[in-house]
């Protein structure tokens, strides 16, 4: 059998070798070009969907957790500018504004829902103690937040009376703490105050940072002191109604030395 020629083993070095080097550069240049065009492309389609495309704009405003507020009022404040780019939807300043101008939200989430809604989850305060003036009812929330006024006071919701007195003590204890910080001190009192007394509770008395006491229905009163601990308060108080239930006076204003009076 003949052996390989040169001219064959020539033309397989050349086989082996592959193109020339020029023009496995051009073809590689070539597919860079193409997919840089590519991603070109792409990114203007992306750019038009979002910004240009009719589909992709707001359309809807939803409205949720509402309790009190009208739905219709959240969206005529919220003013999310129908027909503009969800995308370009500026939803911390729909937020901010929510909570600027309608206190009685607590919390707001403003979500693009794709491809043309806009979702408010709203949480609205809710009061624990109200202020009476002038007829009417400034709801507080837990957080001792004035953050609305009503005609009717809402069931079940005790009021609030800062009857500070003008002795040097409590005058004293309003200079210092301020009457935000009593507000707050008479928050955290009903919110220690056990269920079933919290039901029977209608006035929580401030007269000074230490002396907060509950009014109850059927005339009983509990001598409460400061809100510090709150839990045991709580549990001693209803030891102490449960040990003497014809009491009108309970005083837990130091739990480990609690005392009750009348009948």
């Amino acid at each position: 059998m003949a052996g390989t020629t040169a001219a064959e083993r020539g033309d397989r070095q050349r086989e082996s070798s592959g193109p020339p080097p020029a023009r496995r550069f051009a073809r590689r240049r070539l597919r860079l070009v193409l997919a840089l065009a590519a991603l070109v492309l792409v990114s203007a389609g992306g750019v038009w969907l979002l910004y240009g495309s009719p589909w992709l704009r707001a359309q809807k405003v939803a409205v949720s957790g509402t309790r009190v507020l009208a739905p219709e009022r959240v969206r005529a404040v919220a003013d999310v500018p129908v027909g503009d780019p969800l995308v370009s939807v500026d939803t911390g300043a729909v937020a901010s504004r929510l909570r600027r101008e309608l206190p009685r939200i607590d919390t707001v989430d403003v979500v693009r829902s794709w491809p043309d809604g806009i979702s408010l989850k709203v949480v609205e305060r809710t009061p624990v103690l109200l202020v009476e003036k002038g007829g009417k009812f400034i709801e507080v929330d837990d957080e001792g937040v004035r953050f609305a006024t009503v005609s009717k006071a809402p069931r079940g919701i005790p009021l609030l009376e800062l009857a500070v007195s003008r002795s040097s003590s409590a005058a004293a204890s309003l200079r210092r703490f301020g009457e935000p910080r009593l507000v707050r001190e008479a928050v955290r009192v009903a919110g220690a105050v056990p269920d079933e007394v919290a039901r029977d509770t209608r006035v929580v008395k401030v007269r000074s940072y230490d002396a907060i006491s509950l009014e109850l229905s059927g005339g009983r009163t509990v001598a409460w002191g400061s809100s510090e601990k709150g839990r045991a308060k709580a549990r001693t108080l209803t030891a102490l109604m449960k040990a003497a239930p014809g009491a009108r006076h309970f005083d837990v204003s130091v739990p480990t030395a609690p005392a009750s009076s009348g009948s």
